[in-house]
């Protein structure tokens, strides 16, 4: 009888690292937008040199919570402070297992009162579903899914479109577009701009390394306002982005995007992997890496090994917090920029052109990720000292970068080694070809990798100075 549910699917199974490490979905996809509007190397440099525009109208889910416990529920679900959360302010929102690891992460807005939005991916959106529906708030729960990774030809609809204006020249297009100065809005609160007559909601952000507005609106006048800040933005350098270079940007800014939700074990999660249906992320989602251990737990990761110290707030109670107070974080990982040796490097790409048994894992250009969550092994001196959880190439360092979480002993300007590729000619994932294994050099850099995002973010979790 086939599974219904996460829980049964794991009793099926018999051990869940199995299962993920050799799951059939792939690598994580962004759906819908074009995969380049120029080319990627091109696209890549915009967020450096001049300004862009991100798409991210349809990777990441929006979870509305709206009732008289809106805040009170996601504030019991997550690290974050809640002390100074007003009505036209956002927070990274990072939710815990009752263990103290991380489920996953995101951007929580808040909209209006008793009425907030979490924008992200698939973990955190499940979680906040299950407490909104089965918990005992007084809340009204809309989810609207990410979209499809294939849309069979069938048309897409969203609550909203969602664009980002970035890059140096952010400023000039945003000021061109609203006729003139606007109001200054402050790191993470919300304000609004005009578009064409349009007042349109818009949060102070930055993600390629300077700062800008992520804005959004009705979704059915996603092509008129792309349209219009695209033609605003020309004498600036404006530049499309599409949905290859656009996850790469992550490499330079210092963000890993998808640690393995803490899920699978503990007798306190049973209900949620139960809610969890048996096609679910946590359930179809996928491990890759030369990091290998049947420990599913050994996997998980603490706000800590990821940069989020600085959120961790224990002026509330929320799940996770008796653990976690417990936790020595003083023996946490820290998070780290990897940028690998290009001889190395340029070994593996030029290895598909070398006969057959000799090649090593295929690495795809900008980013070279090929499964859900991505954990290679770190080590020095042959001692395992962390991993490596996001790897790509940035055009403008030109340079392979990874995002790594490592042993805090380890100072910036040593050299590690990161081995590329899975054991034994690698899992049975659909993204693997058979390979052999690989050990690079790496130096150990900061993050963020890119100067302009390290001098000019605010104070915080890409920065570690909060």
């Amino acid at each position: 009888m086939a599974a219904k549910n996460l829980e049964e699917l794991i009793k099926s199974t018999g051990n869940p690292v199995d299962m993920l490490r050799n799951s059939q979905i792939g690598a994580y996809v962004y759906p819908v937008v074009a995969a380049e509007f120029n080319n990627w190397r091109d696209e890549q440099r915009a967020w450096r040199e001049s300004c862009v525009l991100f798409d991210q109208s349809h990777h990441m889910a929006n979870v509305y919570v709206k009732g008289p416990d809106a805040v009170k529920m996601v504030s019991e679900l997550t690290i974050n402070s809640f002390k100074h959360f007003p009505v036209n302010r956002a927070k990274q929102f990072v939710p815990l297992s009752y263990d103290g690891y991380v489920i996953g992460d995101g951007i929580l807005f808040h909209l209006e009162e008793n009425h907030v939005v979490f924008v992200g991916r698939a973990p955190t959106a499940n979680w906040i579903e299950f407490h909104g529906t089965s918990g005992n708030y007084k809340v009204d729960i809309l989810k609207d899914d990410r979209s499809p990774g294939n849309t069979m030809g069938k048309a897409v609809t969203r609550t909203c479109y969602r664009y980002q204006i970035q890059g140096p020249n952010a400023q000039q297009v945003i000021e061109k577009l609203n006729g003139g100065p606007f109001a200054e809005i402050k790191f993470f609160d919300m304000g609004t701009i005009k578009i064409k007559g349009k007042t349109v909601r818009a949060l102070r952000h930055g993600m390629a390394g300077a700062p800008g507005l992520e804005i959004w609106g009705p979704y059915e006048e996603r092509e008129e306002i792309a349209a219009v800040i695209m033609e605003a933005g020309k004498d600036f350098g404006i530049v499309r982005v599409g949905s290859r270079a656009y996850p790469s940007n992550t490499l330079e800014s210092g963000w890993i995007p998808s640690p393995l939700p803490a899920v699978y074990t503990g007798e306190k999660m049973k209900k949620y992997r139960e809610w969890l249906p048996a096609n679910s992320y946590e359930a179809s989602g996928s491990i890759g890496g030369s990091f290998v251990s049947s420990n599913i737990e050994d996997y998980y990761m603490s706000p800590y090994d990821l940069g989020y110290g600085p959120f961790v707030k224990f002026d509330h109670d929320f799940i996770g917090r008796d653990a976690l107070e417990k936790m020595d974080k003083a023996k946490a990982r820290r998070k780290v920029t990897l940028a690998w040796d290009s001889d190395t490097a340029g070994k593996i790409l030029a290895s598909v052109l070398n006969p057959p048994g000799e090649n090593y894992k295929f690495f795809d250009l900008p980013l070279a990720n090929y499964a859900s969550s991505n954990y290679d092994k770190v080590t020095l001196n042959g001692k395992t000292i962390g991993f490596s959880m996001f790897t790509g190439y940035s055009y403008n360092e030109r340079k392979v970068l990874s995002l790594a979480t490592i042993d805090p002993s380890i100072n910036p300007g040593e050299e590690v080694t990161v081995t590329w590729g899975e054991e034994n000619g690698g899992t049975k994932k659909a993204t693997v070809e058979r390979h052999k294994q690989l050990d690079v050099k790496a130096i150990v850099s900061p993050v963020p990798y890119s100067a302009v995002a390290r001098e000019t973010y605010a104070q915080g979790w890409r920065t570690s100075k909060a």
